[in-house]
Order: C-alpha cells, then structure tokens, then sequence
C-alpha cells in the first residue's frame, strides 16, 4: 500500500496532519507543538537529526529544518563556512547553514504550496528523507573541518557521493 492510499481525501489535509502520519508510520519520536507545526527526533547512521516542519498559510508554503548540535572550536569557523559553500553547491533540494549563537547545523528547505496545492505523502516523506540524507552526507566532511586541521576541499572528499541509477 503506498502511502498516499492511508489518506481517502486530500482536499482539506492540513500538511501537518500529513507529516504527523508519515511520523507515525515511520515509528519517529515527534511532538505536534501547533497546528501548524511538528517537531520529530530521526534517527541515522552518525547521529540523531531533530527536524521541525511548520506550515505558513500566509505564504502558503511548508518549512523544514533539520539540525544537529555543532560547536567547533574558535579556530575553525571560516573553514567551517567555507565547507558549508561548498556543500551547498553540491545539492539541489535545500541548503546548509550553521546557527553559532544555539551551536547548531541546520538544513533548510521550504515547499511553496501556493494557490492551494496539496503536497502529496510521498512528496512530503521523500522532503524529510532528502534532509536526513544531506546531513548524513556532509556529517563527517563537517566533523573533519571542525575537529582536524583537514582543508574544507580534503574534508568534503568523504562525503558520500549521491548515487544515480541502481544495481
């Protein structure tokens, strides 16, 4: 059954209503603050990411932020941006960006739903799946900046390649 057959009507869904299900299905720990927004903890291969999803009816359009505590040393923060540049210029579904005053790693990426669009489960499961999966690809490219004296270029030659196809 694909996960759009889990919802009979998508003509009034809230999209939050829609991730609370998707949380649901998926077992992740989560915590409906509003209406219009879900904090949820997911679980990956280097660490645990909290992703937050709110949905502004204003602009129409469904925010997602993953993050992961970050705090590297004095030292190393303009390597650290740089390496965010260059992360960001590898991906295409949203965009890194580092938070110093709360110490943390943040993906960013918002959905423009407007005139009424309905984003649909999959599309929505594929957006947090996508977040999950650009922070696990750059966590150890981040950890080497920070935490070595690894060069921005070396660090992200660890990143694990986006991977086309299938076998």
């Amino acid at each position: 059954m694909s996960l759009a057959e889990d919802f009979m009507t998508l003509d009034d869904l809230h999209p939050i209503d829609v991730v609370e299900t998707l949380a649901e299905y998926h077992d992740w720990d989560f915590d409906r603050v509003t209406e219009d927004q879900i904090a949820m903890a997911v679980e990956g291969q280097w660490r645990s990411y909290a992703l937050t999803l709110s949905w502004s009816p204003q602009d129409e359009t469904l925010r997602l932020i993953c993050t992961f505590e970050m705090e590297p040393p004095e030292g190393r923060h303009l390597q650290l941006y740089d390496l965010l540049n260059r992360c960001n210029d590898m991906v295409w579904t949203g965009a890194f960006t580092y938070w110093a005053e709360q110490k943390l790693m943040v993906w960013r990426y918002g959905l423009v739903l407007t005139g009424g669009q309905i984003a649909a489960p999959e599309q929505i499961d594929h957006l947090i799946g996508a977040a999950v999966m650009a922070c696990e690809r750059f966590y150890p490219s981040f950890q080497l900046v920070a935490w070595s004296d690894h060069t921005p270029q070396a660090a992200l030659k660890v990143a694990i390649a986006e991977a086309y196809g299938r076998a």
